[in-house]
């Protein structure tokens, strides 16, 4: 029997109430009933209601007994939202205007037959459970039986082109396939993509990236030429082969990397290194989700670096070509300051382990210089460089060099996180001890001295003070 919780009806009871009071029939319609047969809880729910005419003016009534926020989505489209914490949640209300005479019509407009069921609101509350109450015009009910992604009608993405990526992003998260005909019509309709803004695109992209079926779309989204109308840079990335250590292309390659970065997370058990995935950088995007973005993004410097060199293809210097074209991405996407300098991170360092694992023991410097560098970010980079490692089995790629790879990368792991648990070690001396010491002035050279010093302490090379002044004299005498 489908029945809300307690806490649910409580909350869709005072809405009622308020409508039964303005004299408003309210449906409660898409996402939530969609959620609510499928068993899917949200830790910040959100529902949409659909009202006759008039709903931004309900809206901010509502908003104004609930004292929620409140904001104007559509003035044209009428269609608003009221922002209510509750209990620990964040709960987000929808309203819009019906988009036909009827409900029936407003349904048909609806982005997918799952999400095409409404619920007269004042019937939710009976007791009974809402199982024979449900308006399904459209076969929502089967469609979520069969698991299925179908749009409503066939101008279901002349309406909203954004739809497209949509149905990528309901398949991701609810695990359905994409029917054959939304496809072709996703394939037939993909121009008008442009057209739509990109804060728009970034949220449906970043849905992707918060499963384990990235891979999945973007491939099938490579297919239909619809990842290149977003991303136009792949189209250089296409076809480029990468010597002997690789057995794909640049393009092929990326794609293997998500693959093999989907792999690598689901692996992942250690709850210090999930809840570092998990920790939100910027509104509620997470790092997974921009480590994704990072394993897709991480090569995007390799065809304008392209070079041959005695009969050999390589690369020199792909990853500051690719900081570059993934700062304008990011621009584009309109991400933060901070998932920028998160992404600069991942794609700049990339190859930093693949670098340290030509060794099998790195001298402590060089594991200090990469932590050094890569910051916050070090744990993201140590896992793309795994995925981009697994994704690269050329003839000369030998088992013993990948063994060696993972065993390093393993080991640089565990010690950032045993670091991480550690008190940082204060500076046996500091700037000004520097400059009353060797009666220098405040420059430049001050800092540069700092950080030589605390590379020499964190390998052991000086634990008291007299030895900091020492290697201080040793580094100004190297100086000037």
């Amino acid at each position: 029997m489908l029945k809300f919780t307690l806490k649910d009806q409580n909350i869709l009871k005072e809405i009622h109430n308020f409508a039964k009071y303005r004299r408003v029939k309210l449906y409660l319609v898409g996402g939530a009933l969609r959620d609510l047969i499928l068993k899917r809880e949200k830790a910040n729910p959100d529902l949409d209601f659909a009202v006759k005419k008039s709903a931004i003016s309900f809206g901010r009534n509502l908003a104004r007994k609930m004292r929620a926020g409140f904001v104007v989505l559509d003035k044209e489209r009428g269609a608003c939202r009221v922002v209510k914490k509750i209990g620990g949640k964040t709960y987000t209300f929808d309203f819009s205007d019906f988009r036909g005479k009827t409900l029936e019509e407003d349904l048909k407009h609806r982005d997918f037959t799952i999400n095409s069921m409404a619920l007269e609101l004042g019937s939710a509350f009976n007791g009974k459970g809402i199982d024979g109450l449900l308006v399904d015009p459209y076969g929502a009910r089967q469609d979520l039986k069969r698991k299925i992604i179908k749009v409503v009608n066939n101008g279901s993405f002349s309406e909203d082109p954004l739809r497209i990526l949509r149905a990528f992003s309901f398949s991701s998260i609810l695990g359905f396939e994409i029917d054959k005909e939304t496809l072709r019509l996703a394939r037939s309709e993909k121009a008008k993509l442009a057209g739509v803004s990109f804060e728009r695109i970034r949220d449906e992209l970043f849905k992707i990236f918060d499963t384990d079926k990235a891979f999945d779309c973007f491939t099938t989204l490579d297919k239909l030429k619809i990842l290149e109308i977003l991303f136009p840079e792949i189209k250089k990335m296409r076809g480029i082969g990468q010597g002997p250590y690789h057995h794909l292309d640049v393009w092929q390659h990326t794609l293997e990397s998500i693959r093999q970065l989907d792999f690598l997370l689901k692996e992942i058990k250690d709850k210090e290194i999930q809840e570092y995935l998990d920790c939100i950088i910027s509104a509620s995007r997470t790092r997974r989700q921009l480590l994704r973005l990072g394993s897709f993004l991480h090569d995007v410097g390799k065809p304008a670096t392209m070079r041959r060199e005695k009969g050999r293809t390589t690369f020199h210097g792909h990853e500051r070509e690719g900081l570059n074209l993934s700062a304008a991405i990011a621009k584009r996407l309109k991400l933060s300051n901070e998932e920028m300098y998160s992404l600069h991170k991942m794609v700049l360092w990339h190859l930093r382990p693949g670098y340290l694992a030509d060794s099998e023991h790195p001298t402590a410097r060089a594991k200090f210089r990469f932590f050094r560098d890569a910051g916050r970010e070090a744990l993201a980079v140590l896992l793309l460089s795994l995925a981009d490692q697994r994704a690269t089995k050329g003839p000369l790629t030998t088992m013993k060099a990948r063994k060696q790879h993972e065993k390093v990368v393993a080991c640089l792991i565990r010690e950032h996180l045993a670091k991480n648990k550690e008190e940082k070690k204060e500076r046996l001396i500091n700037g000004n001890d520097i400059m009353k010491k060797f009666k220098l002035a405040p420059s430049k050279l001050i800092g540069k001295l700092l950080s030589s010093l605390e590379e020499l302490q964190a390998i052991g090379k000086i634990n008291s003070k007299e030895e900091a002044f020492k290697a201080a004299s040793k580094l100004l005498k190297n100086k000037r």
